[in-house]
């Protein structure tokens, strides 16, 4: 199983989890490929048939509960360019920061709307970091990761 990556990021924060995960979880699986969403697009889900890919969303939120800039193209090309993603397994990181409550983690809740909306499989639940609660996200995300990894390998061959 390929593990892909994407990330949404203003300030490195969501590529630094990303990278962390990549080094930590490499004995779960050993094929994982960090991209930033920077020019990407709905296509990014086309994987080939043959191809067992899980997705994972790692991206921060920004301005008034937006997606970062460099993931604005992906997210508004699900709405744009529409396509069934029911072969899509993903699971997301949202990180966020709770001294702004009514926005809170939504760059990761907006993609999981989204990817919900057009049939994409979530495995576990929304995973949200509060930069305000003064620890570090790459750690937490890291052991979050592992047992996220753990759960859909094993729903994978159920």
């Amino acid at each position: 199983m390929k593990l892909k990556i994407l990330v949404g990021t203003m300030t490195s924060t969501a590529d630094y989890v990303a990278q962390a995960i990549q080094m930590d979880c490499a004995d779960i699986v050993s094929d994982i490929e960090v991209t930033l969403m920077d020019g990407l697009d709905i296509g990014v889900f086309d994987a080939a048939p043959d191809q067992d890919a899980l997705y994972l969303i790692c991206t921060s939120t920004y301005g008034s509960g937006d997606v970062p800039d460099n993931a604005r193209a992906l997210y508004e090309s699900m709405d744009a360019q529409p396509k069934y993603l029911g072969h899509v397994r993903y699971g997301v990181i949202a990180l966020g920061d709770r001294t702004y409550l009514q926005t809170y983690c939504f760059g990761g809740q907006k993609f999981d709307e989204r990817l919900q909306g057009l049939g994409a499989q979530r495995v576990g639940e929304v995973w949200c970091h509060d930069a305000s609660s003064g620890t570090l996200a790459e750690v937490e995300a890291t052991a979050w990761a592992r047992d996220w990894l753990t759960q859909a390998l094993a729903s994978a061959t159920a």
